[in-house]
């Protein structure tokens, strides 16, 4: 945390620019002695234009001119003084300037150091040091308002505020346990309940909120099943409007899982396309089926796709049944209906009022897609605060056992010493996920996830 630290901050390659960022006590110092302009008296948060250059014996060599902005701490991201080089997108370049403030006496950022040193340093929480990495990995508009929420605060104030009043109350119990012999009580039993109450259900409605954020921040897992040929890789090419997946009239054809995602309104959906379910005698094919239902396992919502025209309500029942042995939601949705007569149709299925009709080969999905977008929108809609990480999840559910032995305990009237022991286990595990306890292994964890020069 003592030494001044230099990472790219932007992507490798050739572009525009590339940005340089230093972060440490010697940051503008280390900046002044390759920049031919004095920065060292001037004001925080202003830009700086002049040339990058390697002193030598004889004269300065020229590296490159640059945009510098100065950043004075605490004001800054990692509330140290903070130097940002904007430099020409030459891989060359930056790799120059690098190399020139290493020997000025910087060193090279570990992965997620600048915001590690945010969160040392009081600028971000551990909840909301987490959601700078969601943010930038995220790829749909959902998964970036969560992003953005929790680096706002997010759920993370809510559990700050209530632990510094359960705090309040364990300072209590704690001096009860002072006066152990003369049977005092400061703190009003009644009252701890009520606030350990609220807790317990704020703690539980985030712990039960992780199954769908955690599906949204990933995206919807929707498999695409049903029997050969009944069209699945026709339909997953027309929900991407791509040629992905081979589409042949020969049974079996797809034999591994094909993956792709696409953003619907704002929502991420994985799309995976599966072998046809059937019994078969070929031994990759046979793979392919046996993965087709591991895939199923996991998904969150199943399309199941039949030829219209061969496939009776009786078949059709019994291929829904035993896809319900996953107990996924399926969407049952009938291919081929340019082959079909439509009112016939409709009588044949009347009994199955969710059928979705569509012509994959003729790119007529339109009643699928519609239903999928509003699927999207009914979850893009919600105003639910939503937990979306694991580590969160596991500190809420240990939060959760614990509180409910501190009600437990008030109502069986146990004594101060038992009560005041569940109030600290929950107090722990509370403050596990703001990052007000910590070690030092689930740190490194943390941030060894984040790219380098952020």
């Amino acid at each position: 945390m003592q030494e001044t630290i230099v990472a790219l901050a932007t992507p490798v390659g050739i572009g525009a620019i590339g940005v340089i960022r230093l972060s440490g006590s010697d940051a503008i110092d280390i900046a002044q002695s390759v920049f031919l302009k004095k920065i060292t008296d001037k004001a925080s948060h202003t830009l700086h234009f002049g040339r990058i250059a390697e002193p030598s014996s004889e004269k300065y060599i020229i590296i490159d001119e640059v945009v510098l902005s100065l950043f004075k701490g605490p004001n800054s991201y990692t509330g140290e003084d903070v130097v940002e080089i904007s430099c020409h997108g030459s891989h060359y370049i930056q790799q120059k300037i690098i190399e020139l403030l290493i020997r000025q006496g910087a060193r090279t950022a570990k992965a997620g150091e600048f915001t590690l040193r945010a969160f040392m340093n009081g600028k971000l929480d551990l909840t909301q040091a987490e959601a700078v990495a969601d943010l930038i990995s995220s790829d749909s508009e959902l998964s970036h308002r969560m992003a953005i929420d929790q680096m706002r605060g997010g759920f993370s104030a809510k559990i700050k505020e209530l632990r510094q009043q359960l705090i309040d109350f364990a300072s209590l119990i704690e001096l009860e346990l002072d006066f152990g012999e003369e049977d005092v009580e400061f703190a009003d039993r009644s009252h701890l309940f009520n606030l350990v109450e609220e807790i317990c259900k704020y703690v539980n409605t985030l712990k039960d909120s992780f199954a769908l954020g955690n599906v949204l921040k990933n995206g919807i897992a929707t498999v695409i099943a049903g029997k050969p040929n009944a069209g699945k890789s026709t339909v997953l090419n027309a929900l991407l409007n791509e040629e992905r997946a081979i589409v042949s009239s020969i049974a079996g054809t797809t034999r591994d899982t094909i993956e792709e995602a696409i953003s619907i309104n704002g929502v991420l959906f994985r799309f995976i396309d599966t072998a046809g379910i059937r019994q078969s005698g070929d031994e990759i094919e046979g793979m392919g089926i046996e993965k087709t239902f591991e895939k199923l396992n996991k998904a969150d919502l199943v399309i199941y796709i039949f030829d219209a025209q061969i496939t009776t309500p009786e078949m059709l029942e019994q291929e829904i049944e035993t896809l319900k042995i996953a107990g996924k939601p399926i969407i049952p949705v009938a291919n081929k209906t340019d082959l079909c007569d439509n009112e016939i149709l409709a009588e044949t299925f009347k009994n199955f009022p969710n059928i979705i009709y569509i012509s994959g080969k003729k790119g007529e999905i339109s009643e699928l897609l519609t239903l999928l977008q509003s699927k999207a929108a009914e979850l893009n809609q919600s105003s639910q605060t939503l937990v979306n990480n694991s580590r969160h999840y596991e500190a809420l559910h240990k939060s959760a056992i614990a509180l409910n032995d501190v009600l437990e305990g008030l109502t069986t009237q146990r004594t101060s010493d038992l009560i005041a022991l569940d109030i600290r286990k929950a107090l722990f595990h509370l403050g596990e996920i703001t990052g007000e306890i910590t070690s030092d292994d689930l740190l490194a964890n943390i941030f060894s996830r984040f790219c380098i020069g952020k």
